[in-house]
Formats: C-alpha cells, sequence, structure tokens
C-alpha cells in the first residue's frame, strides 16, 4: 500500500482554491444584472457545491472503492432513473431544457451522478472481461450498450455535451483494455456519422457548428458569445485587468459564471493567469493516469482512467470552445464554473481516486 498521492492533492486544492476566486469574480457581474443573485448563487456554490463536494470527497476517500463494484449495475439504474425524472412533470425545466430536479429548495442535475455511474458499471464490467475485450460481446457491444441507454435520456433533455464526454470517458477505458484497431476504427466512423444526423436535426447544434465555421457572420446573434469571450481575453492581455476588474462580464458576455467563466479567467488574470490555469488542468490530468498506472487492480484502473478523462475532458473542451478553437459547448468549467452539482460530484470522483491511490501496488 502506497501513501495518498500528495501532489495529486495539492493541484486539486490549487484548482479549488483559484477557481473559487474566479467563480466569485465573474458572480460579481451578476450584480449589475440582477443584484439578488449574487448572494444567492455564492451560497449555493460554496454550500451545495463546495461544503457537500468536501463531504463527499472524505467519505470517498475513505471508503474501499472496490466495495463499489458489485453495486455498479444498480448505482447505474438508480442514475439513469433520475436522469428519466427529469423529463416527468416534476422536472425543471430551464431555457428551454430539462435537466434538474428539486428537493425542497435545492436543485441539482442527476447528469452529473449518471456520468459517474457510467463509468463505474463499465469499468467493473471491463475489469471481470478485460481479457476478452476485444471479442465484440465483451468489447463494444458493453460500450454501445452504456453509453446508448445513457444517451437517449440526455438527448431527450437535450444534452449533447453530456453524450459526448459519456462516450470519451468510456472509449477511454474500453481502448485502455486493448480494444481492437477495426472497432476502434468502426467506432469513430459511426460516432462522426452519429453527430452528423444529430447536427441534420437539431438546429442548436447545427448553429454551433456553422459559428464555429464562420465565426464572425452573425456577431451579434449566434455567434454573440463567441466573439464576446475573444474581446475579453484579448483585452487581459499578459497581466490581465486584476481581480474583480473585468468589464465584460457586467453588461457584454453571456453566462459569466457558466460557459464563459474562462473569458473572465482571461480579462483579469490576462495570458499568464490562464496559462496557469491550463497548466493545473494539464497537471491534473497526468497525475490522475499515473494513479491509474499504479493501481492495484484492473477495476482501479480503469475507474480512474474514465474519471480523469469526463473530468479533464470537460475542463479542456470548456477551454477550447471559449477561444473559438472547437465549437461552443455548455460544459461547466470543472472547479470554477458554476454548478453545485457539478463541483460536488467532481469532488466525489476525486476522492475515489485518492481511494486508489491509496491502496495502489
Amino acid at each position: 500500500m502506497q501513501r495518498t498521492d500528495t501532489s495529486f492533492i495539492a493541484i486539486v486544492s490549487l484548482l479549488l482554491f483559484s477557481g473559487l476566486g474566479i467563480f466569485v469574480s465573474a458572480a460579481m457581474g451578476l450584480m449589475a444584472r440582477n443584484g439578488a443573485s449574487f448572494s444567492s448563487v455564492v451560497a449555493t456554490q460554496i454550500g451545495l457545491g463546495l461544503v457537500g463536494g468536501l463531504v463527499l470527497m472524505f467519505l470517498a476517500a475513505h471508503t474501499d472503492y472496490r466495495a463499489l463494484r458489485p453495486w455498479t449495475p444498480h448505482i447505474f439504474a438508480g442514475a439513469l432513473f433520475l436522469t428519466g425524472l427529469t423529463l416527468t412533470p416534476i422536472g425543471i425545466s430551464l431555457k428551454g431544457a430539462h435537466r434538474w430536479l428539486a428537493v425542497g429548495p435545492i436543485s441539482f442535475q442527476p447528469e452529473e451522478f449518471l456520468k459517474l455511474a457510467a463509468v463505474l458499471v463499465l469499468a467493473a464490467f471491463y475489469a471481470t472481461h478485460h481479457k476478452k475485450v476485444q471479442q465484440l460481446e465483451y468489447g463494444l457491444v458493453p460500450l454501445l450498450v452504456v453509453t446508448g441507454v445513457s444517451s437517449i435520456i440526455l438527448l431527450l433533455q437535450p444534452d449533447t455535451d453530456g453524450v459526448i464526454m459519456i462516450g470519451g470517458a468510456c472509449a477511454a477505458m474500453w481502448f485502455a483494455c486493448g480494444a481492437r484497431w477495426s472497432h476502434i476504427t468502426a467506432l469513430v466512423i459511426g460516432g462522426l456519422i452519429a453527430l452528423l444526423m444529430l447536427a441534420m436535426y437539431r438546429p442548436y447544434l447545427r448553429d454551433r457548428i456553422e459559428t464555429f465555421l464562420h465565426p464572425t457572420k452573425d456577431a451579434l446573434g449566434t455567434s454573440y458569445q463567441t466573439q464576446q469571450s475573444l474581446i475579453a481575453i484579448g483585452s487581459g492581455g499578459l497581466w490581465g485587468r486584476g481581480f474583480g476588474q473585468s468589464i465584460e462580464k457586467f453588461s457584454y458576455l453571456p453566462e459569466p459564471i457558466g460557459d464563459s467563466i474562462f473569458a473572465v479567467a482571461g480579462e483579469e488574470f490576462g495570458f499568464i493567469g490562464t496559462s496557469a490555469l491550463v497548466i493545473l488542468f494539464t497537471l491534473f490530468a497526468l497525475l490522475g493516469l499515473r494513479i491509474a498506472a499504479r493501481a492495484g487492480d484492473p477495476f482501479g484502473s480503469l475507474l480512474v482512467i474514465g474519471l480523469t478523462v469526463i473530468m479533464s475532458g470537460q475542463a479542456f473542451y470548456n477551454i477550447a470552445s471559449t477561444i473559438g478553437i472547437v465549437p461552443l459547448s455548455g460544459l461547466p468549467l470543472i472547479f470554477v464554473s458554476h454548478g453545485g452539482t457539478a463541483l460536488a460530484i467532481a469532488l466525489g470522483e476525486v476522492g475515489i481516486m485518492i481511494n486508489v491511490s491509496k491502496r495502489a501496488g
């Protein structure tokens, strides 16, 4: 048994500390738009997200992750059920999306739990059958079943970003098990075809792709968020305007505490600050993969691979979409963006990764 990976904990702590600072600064922009929202938004982020997440992280870090293995099918079924409830009358609709449930005054996104559950159930299956993963029925088919069932519910919400993240994390675990290249090629081609078909039937996806290809075509319409994000980042220069000094967050930048929060960081902390943030996320991903490589069993290794990909993948895609090198998405910048559920679940996932590192080798 090795000691807890302190370098990994240090990177997570730095991400939490810097993320909270960026979030509080970005939330100040709400006072100009809706003065009553600032305290409630920050309280939700700190209370549900940070405090609740730290509790989950502590519990996950001190509960043997291997005890979860026989329960993974039940956890996945429960996550599917909760996510499906968002499509019923008890679900909460916001901006045309049905992604939230409410328990008293607290609302949460069960999709975040579904991402974790999908990684858990597939990691458990592949750990049991890792020597047979090159066979269709033990490799590609389970991947398609888990991602397919999850995708049906998420696309009905609609939430294409969640589908991509679950698919990417599950595919990474499958690849790590030694998937056949012919199966990988088939999956890539099939995935691209599926995305193109979705874009044909989902106008908002088509708009995202067109905006990415022609970012200046409709600067006051579909390209507005991308254009304002680039203006914010560009105005930050090398060192930034300084903490709390962003101008864009007050009137111009859509979703300053959500999708566009990296732009706020760019304006206030400049190229140096955002580069430091990117380096922290890169170290998070590398140290996560190191934990996976040192894990004492296939289940722990695959589980950490899936969690690392799903968290760092969200972060890097959010950053890339903000600066316009990939199509815009609604994915949060993990540890930074507003979202109590996302932060709490992410910290719970960090706890699992810490737990695997404690029981390595």
